[in-house]
């Protein structure tokens, strides 16, 4: 299929609006991972199968088993306000 748009400017950046047969034919939805192949033709984008997830672990699962006992708070940096001084 061959769907005719155009690229907008969107802040800083530019911009495709993926609509009507270009999102439902592939399945895209809102916050779906895709990964964006680039060539010197343009742009492919796949939406990421479910081996091929961006995290591992989302942050309930990271968190899920932290206790004050395992947390290490103790070994965290402590951070003091110091200077660089340069030599003229």
């Amino acid at each position: 299929m061959k769907v005719q748009t155009t690229i907008q400017k969107w802040g800083n950046s530019l911009a495709i609006r993926i609509t009507g047969p270009l999102k439902t034919i592939p399945r895209f939805t809102a916050n779906m991972p895709v990964e964006v192949n680039v060539d010197k033709k343009g742009l492919t984008i796949h939406p990421l199968s479910e081996k091929k997830k961006l995290f591992l672990f989302n942050e309930a699962q990271l968190l899920e088993n932290l206790t004050r006992k395992n947390i290490h708070a103790d070994e965290l940096a402590n951070i003091t306000h110091w200077e660089f001084k340069h030599d003229e």
